[in-house]
């Protein structure tokens, strides 16, 4: 563990909407810093401006947010090593481009696209990697290969240029990875990337580096897909003498679609009928892609089914609570294998959230379901029909259609009870049960379930010959809440209604 005080950062690209790939780096930045007692930031790196789109960079605070991560440090939260967007931090970052060059550690490139296109289709012709590296950058124009006075006439001119780094052929690169281990690249592997762009601008791996450093960025937390740059960002650390505070890395495992291989996709959703996003996205073609939220999932599962897709705690607990994953989560536990996505599992989660959400939390989450029928009987009676059915269902959103019949008679009636329970003598004995529950006032749902076990018992029926075609002509359906809750629910008057209309239909 780093001396420094823990700082850690989130730096998604504003491109479009956040993938839970993204959220789930954030939600393990997040428990890091919240551990170490450090801070979590939140950096947007939008260098890219030809691929921003409008809208994503309020989308990934709003779903942050949404989840419970704040960022400590941020665009909209400030902090001391701002500014926290890439594009407002433009100036800065040529300096150290230049200081590269100026060491002997990287160089101006003036090659054309043409010359760069032929270049490349040699070097293929050969059999060889088509990469700008220690080998075929000595055919190039650049000021490795021209003279000191030319490249001071061309840039005096103002010709087009780039800055690359330059690498050392052959030469091992080493570093400690949190989750994966020591690992070990070759220089040959990689090529001399670009750094500063024709239009001054800086390319990812730069910007990245230089804000890290500026930031004091103390462990880089990200996806193994950025595996392959790091030994990049490794040399670039030396190259500008940072090594002493170069964060310390590690690169999380995939996030896999739930059946076949690869990465998770937006496809794979929506072939098999989930979201990949945190919120409801709409892109700028209109095209409306579903998010966690709008599809009903409560942030605290999404939280915990995120968490458990790559870490695994000490023992076999599955449900944990933000503050309990604070304090348990670690990087060591975290796989370096992929972890299948599993949809099964993430409304399991959410199921469980449901049970312990109160009704006034429920009534908020189907606010926009309810119409003056689902009011009728007075709100009392809304809440305490979402908290009965609450059990039935993954997500509140199901409960009212679920539950139609706590504020009408069924509209459809399940024909398989018909068919299977609904014999001749039924109609006499739920009439003559009702007639006495009515009689004596038996309105709880201790005391119908006792009367019914003494009607059963005078009349030498089994009880359980009579329960479910009496659920079913109150309800329409087979199953449903534990039947006396519902029966004392819905009320004596109205289940003696019922209980006509289904003799008559049936």
């Amino acid at each position: 563990m780093s001396e420094r005080p823990v700082r850690v950062r989130f730096a998604p690209s504003p491109t479009g909407p956040l993938h839970i790939g993204g959220v789930r780096t954030a939600l393990y930045n997040y428990l890091f810093a919240k551990q170490n007692g450090g801070k979590f930031l939140l950096r947007i790196e939008d260098t890219d401006q030809k691929r921003f789109v409008p809208g994503a960079e309020e989308y990934i605070n709003q779903s942050l947010a949404w989840l419970g991560m704040s960022p400590d440090e941020g665009v909209k939260e400030g902090g001391e090593y701002g500014p926290y967007k890439q594009s407002e931090r433009m100036d800065q970052y040529a300096a150290y481009a230049e200081q590269l060059v100026q060491n002997g550690n990287a160089y101006y490139a003036f090659d054309t696209p043409e010359e760069l296109d032929e270049m490349r289709a040699k070097l293929e012709a050969n059999s060889m990697s088509a990469k700008y590296d220690s080998t075929s950058r000595m055919s190039m124009k650049n000021s490795l290969t021209l003279s000191e006075d030319e490249v001071k006439e061309r840039l005096k001119r103002g010709d087009k240029y780039i800055i690359r780094i330059k690498l050392q052929r052959n030469e091992e690169i080493r570093f400690h990875d949190e989750i994966r281990g020591w690992i070990v690249f070759n220089s040959s592997q990689l090529d001399d990337k670009v750094l500063l762009k024709e239009d001054g601008l800086p390319t990812y791996h730069l910007a990245n580096i230089v804000d890290d450093h500026l930031m004091e960025i103390t462990h880089v937390i990200r996806g193994e897909e950025w595996l392959p740059s790091a030994p990049l960002h490794v040399i670039l650390y030396s190259y500008l003498g940072w090594e002493s505070t170069m964060p310390k890395f590690a690169h999380l495992p995939l996030i896999l679609k739930p059946d076949g291989k690869g990465k998770l996709s937006k496809r794979d959703g929506d072939r098999l009928g989930f979201p990949v996003f945190p919120l409801e996205w709409k892109s700028t073609e209109g095209e409306i892609s579903s998010g966690y939220r709008e599809s009903g999932y409560m942030p605290e599962a999404v939280v915990n089914m995120l968490a458990m897709l790559g870490w695994h705690p000490t023992d076999n607990q599955e449900l944990f609570t933000m503050n309990e994953l604070i304090n348990a989560f670690s990087l060591e536990k975290v796989s370096k294998s992929g972890a299948k996505f599993d949809m099964d599992k993430a409304k399991w989660y959410n199921h469980h959230y449901l049970m312990k959400a109160s009704s006034s939390q429920l009534r908020n989450m189907v606010d926009h379901q309810i119409s003056e029928v689902h009011l009728s009987r007075g709100e009392h009676y809304l809440l305490q029909v979402l908290e009965i059915l609450k059990e039935k269902v993954s997500f509140a959103g199901d409960i009212l259609p679920l539950g139609q019949y706590f504020f009408d008679v069924p509209e459809t009636y399940d024909e398989n009870v018909k068919r299977k329970k609904w014999k001749d003598e039924i109609p006499m004995h739920i009439t003559n049960y009702v007639d006495g529950l009515l009689s004596e006032h038996k309105s709880k749902a201790s005391e119908m379930e006792e009367y019914l076990q003494t009607y059963a018992d005078d009349q030498r029926l089994s009880k359980g010959i009579l329960m479910q075609p009496l659920r079913w002509v109150v309800s329409g359906q087979a199953g449903g809440p534990p039947i006396f809750q519902m029966l004392e629910l819905i009320g004596l008057e109205e289940i003696r209604r019922r209980v006509d209309i289904a003799k008559e239909k049936f």
